[in-house]
């Protein structure tokens, strides 16, 4: 049995009021490294190791530049997001039970970047394969 990760990016949050009271740029907007609906894949096998390369050139799927989004073939995953999922996808791909006890189904995850003015959400998924 081998495993993949699939990483969707549900959606995007924006909170104004606290980036006007504490960003150095108080109209930052929403996080532009990712858009709501990309998709990446990530693999860790003789061919690949998308974990070793911070999940660059993984993205499968967007409604965006490809080159401007983070986990496309230029830019690697954002820090902020990587400290976020890094450790579910790590498991995963080992083959590890996610969220067991926590999630309806213990090989997803719903988890989100610790960027407190502009999250991103995202669900990690493992996905087992022949």
């Amino acid at each position: 049995m081998k495993h993949k990760i699939r990483v969707t990016v549900l959606d995007k949050k924006l909170y104004p009021e606290l980036q006007e009271e504490y960003c150095m740029n108080p109209r930052s907007g929403a996080c532009p490294c990712y858009n709501v609906g990309d998709v990446f894949e990530f693999y860790r096998d003789d061919a690949r190791d998308d974990f070793w390369h911070t999940g660059l050139n993984t993205l499968v799927k967007t409604n965006g530049d490809p080159d401007r989004v983070a986990g496309g073939p230029k830019i690697p995953f954002c820090s902020e997001a990587w400290d976020a999922i890094a450790r579910y996808i790590y498991t995963g791909l080992q083959g590890g039970s996610i969220m067991k006890g926590w999630m309806k189904e213990e090989n997803t995850m719903i988890t989100c970047c610790s960027d407190g003015t502009r999250p991103v959400i995202f669900k990690v998924e493992r996905i087992d394969y022949e």
